[in-house]
Formats: structure tokens, sequence, C-alpha cells
């Protein structure tokens, strides 16, 4: 079984010099998943989508063609794709020769989806940059000393007082589980049921500062602790993790049969 231990994360890469499919690394999401109690149906749906602001491949003259792209990587695949050996992978295309744009996106599409064993969707362009409206609660007055592990007894909610609302923070912060890296996200929770306690969803964001999980991971174990002490009636969590080396990632996970807000990306991004 593949672990992140594997994979080319933390290890001197020589950048790829042609078209190799190869270089992508799938993470079965089971372990990570049965940590948090998950085993068998997921309670959750949504997906994990990436940003590629710089993608380039040939045109069949060998013309040097550029674009950018958003692929959707659906949670109920059984892989996640590691981000590192994504990156490597675009940028084997570099050198490749193609038709056509259309034969590029295939391409991709096809091999992504075989990393992640579901069909991967690969659309030309990015989301808008837009707020995330919502409320924020960042300037909350709050005393914080605890950033890890994360600590669901942060979270209450006043089951008096159902509301229907969005909160989001830029202060979520975590780290690559292999490299030690920060990884800095900003977040959005959309919800209807009892009032979430604001001071302690601060709390409880802030104290993944020091944990090491993959992004994908962080938000499912969001989603998670929230339904589970909050008892949301409906749910969605959303990070959107900054860019590092032409990519970001943005995992989306919701209230089986809830619609999701439309896609964007953050000023950060």
């Amino acid at each position: 079984m593949n672990t992140p231990q594997d994979s080319s994360l933390g290890r001197e890469v020589a950048y790829p010099s042609q078209y190799d499919p190869g270089l992508l690394f799938p993470i079965p999401r089971a372990a990570a998943r049965a940590e948090i109690g998950i085993d068998g149906g997921l309670p959750f749906a949504g997906d994990d989508r990436w940003h590629a602001y710089e993608l380039g491949w040939l045109d069949g003259r060998g013309k040097p063609c550029v674009g950018t792209a958003t692929l959707h990587v659906p949670c109920d695949s059984p892989n996640l794709i590691e981000s590192k050996s994504l990156k490597l992978y675009l940028n084997s295309l570099n050198a490749t020769r193609f038709d056509s744009a259309d034969a590029a996106w295939a391409r991709i599409a096809a091999d992504l989806s075989a990393c992640a064993g579901a069909t991967v969707r690969v659309e030309p362009g990015l989301p808008p940059v837009a707020g995330a409206g919502g409320e924020s609660i960042d300037a909350l007055e709050v005393d914080i000393d605890c950033y890890g592990p994360p600590d669901a007894g942060f979270l209450v909610a006043d089951a008096d007082t159902p509301v229907t609302e969005m909160l989001v923070s830029e202060l979520l912060k975590s780290n690559c589980p292999v490299t030690g890296q920060p990884d800095w996200a900003s977040v959005g929770i959309r919800y209807h049921g009892p009032r979430i306690d604001r001071a302690g969803l601060l709390r409880y964001l802030v104290s993944y500062r020091d944990h090491a999980e993959f992004h994908e991971q962080c938000v499912e174990r969001i989603f998670l602790d929230l339904s589970r002490h909050c008892r949301c009636h409906w749910l969605e969590v959303e990070a959107r993790y900054t860019r590092r080396g032409g990519l970001d990632i943005n995992p989306r996970r919701t209230t089986l049969g809830q619609p999701a807000n439309a896609a964007f990306r953050d000023a950060r991004q």
C-alpha cells in the first residue's frame, strides 16, 4: 500500500524532461478515514478541487502552448493524489506534443482518473477570485494556547437557537505530514442547525496549527467534528489552501444531498 513516506515528498527529484504518468502518486484514503471513524459508506459528498496555474505543452508543430485548468477529484475516489507528484506530472507535459488543447485536457483527465481510481474532471480555466461571504470570526477577542492536536472539545452549540449562517476564518494552518512544511488556508463553514459558539470554533480551528495531516484529511476531520459535536442539520466545509508550485487545492465536504456553493478563488490564491 502506498504511504506518504513512499512518495517524492521531501526528496530531491530531477525535473522531468518527458511525459511520464508514472510520476503520479496515489495515497489511499481509507487509513486516514478509519482514524476519524469512517468505515464503509461516506457521511459526506464533495470533491478536491485543484487550480493549476502553470500548464504547458507543445502543439503538433512544436510551438509552446500555455493554459490553466481546474481539476475535480471526487471525494469518493479510493485515492487522493499527492501534491508534489501532481506538480511533477504536469511539468512532464511541457515537451509533449498534442494535436489540440482538447487532446491535452483529455490526456490529463485520463491519467488523473487512473491515479485517483475514479473519474476526474478537467475544466480549462479557473474560477473567479471572489469573497467568501459570510461572517469572519478572526477578530474575536479570545485567549488561545492550544495549537495541536485538534481539540474538538472546543466545539459547542446552542440547541435552543437554530440558525442558518456561514462563518469564515483565514487562520487555518496545518503542516505536511512528511516534510513538516506549513500549509495555509482560509476556511468557510456553512450550516443550518444549533448556533455554533464562535469563540470555541476559532479555538478549534487554531488547534490545527501544529497538526500534521494532508489538506483533504483536515477538511474531513473538521466536517465530522462539527457534525458530531454541534449536531448540524446540514453542513458544508471548504478549505482554500494557498498556492505552492503552481497548484492550490480546495477540499470541500458537504452533507449528502446538499447543493454546494459556486466555486471561487480567494485573494490569497
